[in-house]
């Protein structure tokens, strides 16, 4: 990161559309960051894997990372900082990810800020509900489950009940089974920030190896 007293910091909103009730983070980023360095923190705030390919759109260009079978840049991410963009107060951009199930988060720069030498950044600073389970679907497809999952508890204990009631104890633990990985689902409502800026903190102090490798 740079020195330059012209350094500046970001207040990004950032939303995954077509979601509602929305699943948003609030995200401060200095101005000297890559543009990798925000992927980077969106993957983060978000707890995605970083398991699919991912773009940006600004100023209606695209960027990203350039990998084998993927899509192709002609300007490097890692070689990009967010000052070079000239971005204005409410401005957005879009940043994608997974174009099979095609995430997409809306970025608003809320406002710029003076640096705190004192901070690590990026930092967190506010958010709501965890970002929808990797590979579920498309977003209407994720509410639609997401809507779904309780009914599909509800189901599944009564039959254990039922095989308990029976003597059944093969069936009654082959419907725990199933049970046990619909949990995440009932997690979505939930949003540790402090999770997440242990890792943004990581991440920028170089303890976290990079999401890249």
């Amino acid at each position: 990161m740079s020195d330059d007293s012209s350094t500046e910091v970001y207040l990004l909103y950032i939303w995954i559309r077509q979601i509602s009730p929305l699943i948003w983070r609030r995200l401060l980023v200095r101005s000297d960051s890559t543009l990798a360095d925000l992927h980077h923190a969106i993957q983060i705030a978000f707890s995605w894997t970083d398991f699919h390919l991912h773009r940006f759109h600004i100023h209606g260009q695209d960027y990203g990372i350039n990998r084998t079978g993927g899509l192709f840049f002609s300007a490097d991410a890692r070689d990009l900082h967010l000052s070079q963009f000239g971005f204005r107060r409410n401005e957005r951009f879009l940043y994608e990810y997974d174009f099979g199930d095609l995430w997409q988060h809306e970025v608003r720069v809320e406002q710029t800020l003076p640096i705190d030498a004192k901070k690590t950044y990026p930092v967190c600073t506010d958010g709501q509900r965890a970002a929808p389970p990797e590979d579920c679907g498309e977003p209407l497809v994720f509410i639609e489950r997401r809507e779904r999952v309780p009914w599909e508890i509800d189901e599944q204990l009564w039959q254990i009940l039922e095989g308990v009631r029976k003597g059944d104890v093969v069936a009654a633990r082959d419907r725990l089974e199933v049970i046990l990985p619909l949990r995440e689902w009932l997690r979505l409502d939930q949003f540790d920030r402090r999770a997440v800026n242990r890792r943004l903190k990581q991440y920028a102090t170089g303890d976290e190896h990079s999401l890249d490798e």
